[in-house]
């Protein structure tokens, strides 16, 4: 599964971990430094949920949690 929403057509994205040390110039200290970064994945929350098309009929497809909220979908 590619975890791609039908409706608003959402997919994962990349992005970075960033791992800091030190203490905050905030707190006291002399700042934080950037000791590492490690690369990740977005993944948006994706439901399989079964949907009532424009046709009428029924249909099970995958679809964000963000348009079931928004309500572009009805659910059945």
């Amino acid at each position: 599964m590619g975890r791609i929403c039908a409706i608003t057509g959402k997919h994962p994205s990349k992005g970075r971990i960033i791992h800091r040390k030190g203490q905050t110039k905030k707190s006291g200290g002399i700042g934080t430094h950037i000791t590492k970064t490690t690369r990740r994945t977005f993944r948006p929350n994706i439901q399989r949920v079964r949907v009532k098309m424009p046709n009428g009929s029924i249909k099970r497809i995958w679809v964000s949690v963000k348009a079931l909220k928004a309500g572009k979908v009805e659910k059945v």
